[in-house]
């Protein structure tokens, strides 16, 4: 037992070194293979929260609200529906890609309450659906924004629950996730070489020119320079940008990349990088700094996903004066205001959105980026706008505030 640093909320760790105490993290084993006993690790850890949310575990305290997320929490909901007296529960989603699917086998394995076998239950054709668990019990669900939870019930999004989540539409919402702005704060970053705000947006070019020789780029303070921090996988549109390279380095610009993930999409693009090196900087791996330095040094911050639930970098970026040019999916679309003649008029343009999953579409948002980065004045006032957004948790922690308040 401790508390969050700074606050009277109380953290209970739940061990069973048997399960938990193993290397690897607490999904994959060390060589990134799902743990063949994934399912009764998470089954032990939802039968303790029921216990302690019940106030059957000797702590001498009883919730509330159970506010449960992902498939790895989804038997919470599902054991406390056959409970008296029992607090009310929330679910929320992630990302509906990962369900959290075992055999029938493994419910008779789990000795799990019989009563929860059925089609409105826990069984999904035949299989036992984790995530199921927390939409068919709970007593709101949420996902992390409006669109996302809109995209969720079309069978694009829905991964085969489409018509279950359209069935709960009516205690089905999204909140946007809060960002950390300590953490993420172009004023106070130590890992950048300048820090800046809005008043002193001018000194954002010194961690440009700084990250161009990091990266081994020509430093050039006038070329556009783009980022892009992210697992390398199709979800997040990396493929989209693959298939643009070979145009963009045909174009006055730069690219520091850094992520990892599928290997021939981290093969393809260090070719890329040793094909054209004063164009394309590559870093396979995660480097906290960097990432820091990328939002803070580029110009303009890409993020093709093919569907992002929330996403946090599109928030990051435009926090650090960093034009993002995302796909309008989404918490993307949530976040970014498209700069076109309206916004623009206003003042409320932060980012380039476009609709179509193509690298045709991507390319064509890349180059009205470069257009509106060419006319320095009305770049100043995307930047201006962009930083000037609230993406606290505050706002965020305000709605979950009167959704518990409502069950």
């Amino acid at each position: 037992e401790t508390q969050l640093p700074g606050s009277d909320v109380i953290v209970w760790l739940v061990d069973c070194p048997a399960l938990f105490d193993v290397p690897g993290n607490p999904y994959t084993d060390e060589s990134g293979n799902p743990w063949d006993n994934i399912a009764d690790r998470f089954t032990l850890f939802c039968r303790i929260i029921v216990e302690v949310a019940m106030n059957r575990a000797h702590l001498d305290w009883h919730a509330d609200v159970v506010h449960c997320n992902d498939w790895q929490t989804g038997l919470v909901p599902a054991l406390l529906s056959i409970e008296g007296n029992k607090p009310s529960t929330v679910f929320t989603i992630h990302n509906m890609a990962y369900q959290g699917m075992f055999p029938q086998s493994t419910f008779s394995a789990l000795n799990l309450p019989v009563q929860l076998w059925h089609p409105n239950g826990l069984e999904f054709h035949e299989m036992l659906s984790f995530i199921k668990g927390g939409l068919s019990y709970a007593n709101r669900i949420t996902t992390v924004s409006p669109t996302y939870a809109l995209e969720i019930q079309t069978p694009e999004f829905g991964y085969g629950l489409e018509g279950l989540l359209s069935h709960k539409h009516v205690i089905l919402s999204g909140i946007i996730n809060g960002m950390d702005l300590e953490q993420w704060n172009p004023e106070t970053d130590t890992s950048i070489s300048e820090p800046y705000n809005v008043s002193t947006l001018a000194d954002k070019v010194i961690n440009k020119t700084s990250l161009q020789a990091r990266s081994s780029l020509p430093v050039n303070k006038s070329v556009p320079l783009f980022g892009l921090i992210s697992r390398l996988v199709d979800q997040k549109g990396i493929d989209l940008i693959i298939d643009c390279l070979s145009e963009m380095v045909d174009m006055p610009l730069q690219l520091v990349l850094l992520g990892s993930g599928d290997k021939s999409v981290e093969r393809k693009l260090l070719d890329f990088a040793r094909l054209y090196p004063k164009k394309i900087s590559v870093t396979i791996g995660y480097d906290e700094a960097l990432a820091h330095q990328i939002e803070a040094g580029a110009d303009i911050f890409l993020m093709p996903s093919r569907f992002e639930p929330c996403g946090l970098n599109q928030m990051y970026s435009q926090r650090y004066g960093t034009i993002p040019i995302v796909r309008e999916t989404g918490g993307l679309a949530d976040t970014i205001e498209d700069a076109l003649p309206k916004s623009m008029n206003n003042n409320t343009a932060t980012g380039i959105s476009f609709k179509e999953a193509s690298s045709g579409a991507l390319l064509e948002a890349i180059k009205r980026a470069m257009l509106l980065y060419a006319d320095k004045k009305s770049w100043k006032k995307i930047q201006i706008a962009a930083m000037e957004k609230d993406f606290s948790w505050k706002n965020s922690a305000e709605q979950y505030l009167t959704l518990y308040k409502e069950i």
